[in-house]
């Protein structure tokens, strides 16, 4: 009984069981590593492995500002969301322990049948399932607004005091990207033209920009094999992202622009300001015997660390120029 509630709230609250239900159907949490207690109670239980801190991130997934229905398929949207907060433990070396997943839905997208959260959750939980991270909860709520708004929270684990960070690199430090750089920038680039032809992209790696591919293998190899003196992941460009290693670090950079490893179909300008490749970039030591491939992933220098704390790109013939952050940012209109 839900003794003082009226009953429009008795159906509203029903709703949203039901909702949660659906959800919690799907997610299947059952306990498991680090997860003690998942869905269904007011908070979720984790045990933080021995030796070992919590890492927690999160992140916003905004229709009309990081999707678009139209564009996007809902399992694009749902991969997209979980990707964003995996790529951050990436950047640290973290091994994910659990998600949680709070959405704010327009009431159509509600209903039994309406097969979009259906769509979304086949995209998030397929990505979960690749990387064994359990969704341990969440909230949901009805929006406000004819968008959707979905929160994705990550938490993680690494050794105490051994976490990559974007504080370390010193100058003469060796400057690495993982993959190839302005995929995603590309492929959105096409979407917008013509999203009819990309209706039937599946999370097969040829979509770095509707499934991105996060480098959690690679980022918890760097961390175990102390190769990194610093670490970020590319999510805004990498012009933008370099900017903020560089400023935490207190240092500067200069890249080749020859030896940028640019995705097959995107420009230079891509490769350079392009966002959400969710690769990482990273530091080393000089001298770092640095394989070519870590986690089957590829590895490339571009450049390297130097005092004066300004970016420079050195073009093909040798000549430099200021590389400004050119990259996204909220807020910078």
């Amino acid at each position: 009984m839900l003794a003082g509630v009226t009953l429009s709230a008795k159906k509203a609250m029903a709703g949203e069981v039901a909702l949660i239900e659906r959800i919690r159907a799907r997610a299947q949490a059952r306990t498991r590593g680090a997860l003690r207690l998942g869905i269904g109670d007011d908070c979720a239980v984790l045990a933080v492995p021995s030796g070992h801190e919590l890492l927690v991130t999160t992140d916003f997934t905004l229709e009309r500002r990081h999707f678009r229905r139209e564009w996007h398929s809902p399992q694009s949207v749902g991969h997209r969301c979980l990707a964003r907060g995996l790529s951050d433990l990436a950047a640290m070396g973290a091994k994910p322990l659990a998600a949680f997943l709070s959405l704010a839905l327009p009431r159509e997208l509600t209903g039994a049948k309406n097969k979009w959260l259906e769509g979304f959750l086949d995209g998030l939980l397929a990505l979960a399932a690749q990387h064994g991270v359990p969704l341990a909860g969440g909230d949901t709520a009805e929006s406000p607004s004819k968008n959707v708004l979905a929160d994705i929270v990550l938490l993680g684990s690494a050794p105490k005091g051994r976490s990559l960070r974007r504080a370390g690199a010193r100058a003469e430090d060796d400057i690495y990207v993982t993959g190839a750089l302005g995929g995603a920038a590309a492929e959105l680039e096409l979407v917008q033209k013509t999203p009819k032809r990309f209706a039937n992209a599946r999370a097969d790696g040829g979509h770095p920009h509707l499934f991105p591919q996060t480098r959690l293998a690679v980022g918890q190899a760097l961390l175990r094999r102390g190769l990194a003196t610093a670490c970020i992941d590319i999510s805004d460009g990498l012009s933008t992202d370099l900017a903020h290693l560089c400023s935490e670090s207190g240092v500067g950079a200069e890249i080749a622009e020859a030896a940028l490893p640019v995705h097959t179909g995107a420009t230079l300008q891509q490769a350079l300001h392009g966002g959400e490749d969710y690769e990482l970039l990273f530091t080393a030591r000089a001298g770092t015997k640095m394989p070519k491939k870590i986690a089957g992933v590829a590895i490339t220098r571009i450049g390297r660390i130097v005092k004066k704390r300004e970016m420079t790109l050195i073009a093909a013939n040798g000549k430099k120029q200021p590389l400004e952050a050119k990259g996204w940012e909220h807020f910078s209109g």
